[in-house]
């Protein structure tokens, strides 16, 4: 068996998740088993229509009430239960067999705002399954996602018509 790697696609430019979801469809298309786990996120974005399709492909979506800055507490509680539950079905799954590869879409964002704890991740990225190809974004990482990781790219902003005022549109940006 080769051995899984961890990519790590971070930054404030557009493309991290666009990017994690094309290794994924690529995974798939590959007949690997595919677990994607979207932290702090509706599960409502385009490219998950499709993905929800393939017999190979979990599609796991931690519920968020909002956005992180406006949560009162218990809604943050509960964004937090949900997403270290569903990290931990996905951690077991992983252990299990269960998946070839695996997204933590926005788990730099998830343990940055609490809602993930920075142990567990850590203690996952250097213990994983040696085959597991591991898959994480967002935008500020923290120094051990960095160290763990073995492609790390960062996404910069040059231009991006949010700038201009244009709003983000469905099955482009989301």
């Amino acid at each position: 068996m080769k051995p899984g790697l961890i990519h790590l696609y971070y930054g404030n430019g557009k493309g991290k998740t666009t990017a994690a979801m094309g290794l994924c469809l690529r995974a798939a298309g590959n007949g690997k088993q595919v677990t994607v786990l979207q932290f702090l996120k509706d599960g409502t974005s385009s490219e998950l229509n499709v993905l929800r399709n393939l017999p190979n492909v979990t599609v796991l979506s931690a519920p968020t009430e909002g956005f992180t800055f406006q949560m009162n507490d218990e809604q943050r509680e509960r964004t937090r239960a949900s997403s270290r539950a569903l990290f931990q079905e996905a951690v077991e799954s992983a252990f299990l067999g269960g998946c070839d590869v695996l997204l933590l879409d926005e788990a730099c964002l998830a343990v940055k705002g609490g809602f993930l704890d920075s142990t567990l991740l850590e203690h996952f990225l250097r213990a994983k399954p040696e085959g597991l190809e591991l898959i994480l974004t967002g935008r500020s990482p923290a120094d051990f996602m960095l160290e763990c990781a073995d492609y790390v790219t960062e996404m910069v902003c040059r231009k991006h018509p949010y700038q201009r005022g244009v709003s983000a549109r469905p099955g482009i940006e989301y």
